[in-house]
């Protein structure tokens, strides 16, 4: 059995780059101590601790769309909701270590497993 490190995302509503163009689909990887330590020496999370979710979102997005980079820019750039997705997967590879969710059937009480991406589809 091989160690999951990184996982696929795809975004509610998506980025939309200077050309117009729409990127929703991405990669994530599992966060480093170094991901949550480095971005604390950055003035902008210094003088404002809310711009740490950009730093560290822009550290471990790896991909999106066909985007040669991921930076803060185009973390600040996101609209709100795919923000607040991002901040939610992120929580939940690196506590679960998986991007699946555990759910139960209202009727039947069985619980399973759904995978991240076909949610919303």
């Amino acid at each position: 059995m091989t160690f999951q490190t990184e996982f696929e995302f795809a975004l509610p509503k998506g980025y939309v780059d200077e050309e117009g163009d729409l990127h929703t689909k991405g990669i994530m990887r599992l966060s480093t101590a170094a991901d949550e330590i480095l971005p604390m020496k950055d003035s902008r999370v210094q003088s404002n601790p809310a711009y740490l979710t950009v730093i560290l979102l822009s550290r471990v997005v790896t991909k999106l769309g066909n985007l040669q980079t991921i930076n803060p820019k185009v973390i600040e750039n996101l609209f709100s909701s795919d923000l607040a997705y991002l901040q939610e997967f992120y929580r939940r590879i690196n506590e679960n270590g998986s991007s699946k969710i555990t759910t139960t059937c209202p009727k039947c009480e069985h619980q399973f497993e759904v995978e991240e991406e076909y949610l919303g589809e």
